[in-house]
């Protein structure tokens, strides 16, 4: 980890953001709002893990947004990948070696609820880990043991709902089921989910959320909507019409980040 550091902070130049942000699939654009932009391509980085899917660009992009230091991750390796839920630690222990002490996260993710259409944004306030896998399992410490009651930080929350407000850009709320994928659900799979609570469908964040808690960094999460669920349309499901409608709700979100971002003291 240390060589990635110091790449780091010397191509940081004495930045020292305080909060990060990780981007999901097709969400990099997220990162043309980054003033002075410094990117780092994930390659550049020993032992640092990059992922193969289409739609993540895979660098480290830093700089301001809203007039803030960020550091953003844009792209993220999936469970699905490597059968290994804790493929995200490294890049969450460099974060918090960096000082970083606010992690936002974000992701593409279907939609289970008619009322919240592709396009949408929607704020996590709690997961439902389906997949069974846990990113902690095999840590030695105590550490391992780590409390999900307040996983998504409700202070956070306040200020991104807050920032949606004054923007004017509606944003939903409810709870994230994390899947293993890498095959999308089944129209059954999502009638379960709805029954469980489910707001939302997708393959990652949970792990990262876990692995977050554990460092000690407080966390945000939010969906964009690229999609209904297997079974409410009558249609297929691709990973093309993700990518393709991303853009749309990354737009939404990336107002309702700046603005967040340009309140925070």
């Amino acid at each position: 980890m240390k060589a990635i550091l110091d790449i780091l902070k010397a191509r940081l130049n004495g930045l020292t953001p305080r909060h990060a942000l990780i981007l999901g699939s097709g969400l990099g654009s997220l990162v043309d709002g980054v003033e002075d932009a410094v990117r780092i391509p994930y390659g550049d980085l020993p032992g640092f893990p990059q992922s193969a899917v289409s739609g993540h660009a895979g660098e480290v992009v830093a700089g301001r947004l809203g007039g803030k230091p960020v550091l953003i991750l844009s792209g993220r390796i999936h469970y699905y990948e490597k059968g290994n839920a804790a493929a995200m630690r490294l890049p969450l222990e460099v974060l918090k070696a960096l000082g970083i002490e606010v992690l936002i996260l974000t992701n593409a993710a279907g939609s289970v609820r008619e009322d919240m259409p592709p396009g949408s944004v929607m704020l996590i306030t709690d997961h439902i880990n389906f997949s069974g896998e846990n990113p902690l399992i095999g840590e030695e410490t105590d550490g391992r043991f780590t409390g999900m009651t307040s996983a998504y930080d409700p202070d956070l929350a306040r200020a991104l709902q807050s920032a949606a407000d004054k923007t004017g850009t509606p944003l939903h709320q409810g709870v994230y089921m994390w899947f293993s994928g890498p095959s999308f659900e089944t129209p059954a799979e999502i009638r379960m989910a709805r029954i469980l609570g489910a707001d939302a469908v997708g393959m990652s964040t949970v792990p990262e959320v876990i692995l977050a808690r554990f460092l000690g960094l407080r966390v945000a999460a939010a969906s964009v909507v690229t999609n209904y669920g297997a079974g409410m349309t009558g249609g297929e499901i691709t990973h093309a019409e993700t990518k393709e409608m991303a853009p749309i709700g990354g737009r939404r979100l990336a107002a309702i980040l700046t603005a967040m971002l340009a309140d925070e003291g």
